[in-house]
């Protein structure tokens, strides 16, 4: 029997890209916020609370606001990850909590945006908003599918740093249909890139 073939290597993404690269700036910051005594989970709160404050900015129309918002709660997205690794306590269970806080925090800022167009009877946008939301759900789903099957599933075009990077400077700049219609489009695209990751690796064993 011929040994099963190690599966295909995903290229690398941004948020590995900048993990690697970035850990200079974000270890010290978390450091002193472990030795003021804040907790990683209060900071993983704290990113919620603030996509919170940038939907309702972006349900208002104040899109520059809501941009500039996205924009401040990236890096704080990535403090409580690397607060939990300095206290030598990082837990899987750590890692769940602040998945499904991210997932939250990214569909807020769809449901701000949905609000506006529904609203104004900006019916494009609203769609765009939909296929967006979709897109980047389906981005986080099909990993955690395909994981779940043992498969190894990253990469991909636009996963969650990217989309903050394309949406945050668009709003910030009063384009949030640029901004949308660049997230639908490239995230569902994304979503189907890692599903055929998924069936290249699943043809390699039924080949083994």
């Amino acid at each position: 029997m011929r040994a099963s073939p190690s599966a295909p290597e995903a290229p690398a993404t941004l948020t590995d890209f900048l993990r690697v690269h970035l850990q200079h700036l974000l270890d010290p910051v978390a450091s002193f916020l472990n030795r003021i005594g804040i907790q990683p989970n209060t900071v993983t709160l704290l990113g919620l609370a603030g996509n919170l404050v940038g939907a309702l900015w972006l349900a208002q129309g104040k899109f520059a606001l809501g941009g500039f918002m996205v924009l401040l709660m990236g890096p704080v997205d990535a403090l409580d990850g690397t607060m939990a690794r300095l206290r030598g306590e990082p837990s899987e269970f750590g890692a769940f909590v602040d998945s499904v806080t991210d997932r939250y925090s990214e569909l807020t800022i769809y449901g701000g945006l949905l609000v506006y167009a529904l609203v104004h009877a900006e019916l494009t946008l609203a769609f765009l908003v939909f296929l967006a939301a979709a897109g980047s759900v389906l981005v986080s789903y099909v990993r955690a599918r395909g994981e779940a099957l043992g498969y190894s599933v990253k990469g991909g075009m636009l996963t969650r740093v990217e989309r903050y990077l394309v949406l945050g400077p668009c709003l910030l700049f009063n384009l949030p249909l640029v901004g949308v219609a660049i997230v639908a489009f490239l995230a569902n695209v994304t979503a189907l890139q890692r599903v055929l990751h998924v069936r290249r690796q699943a043809r390699q064993q039924m080949e083994a």
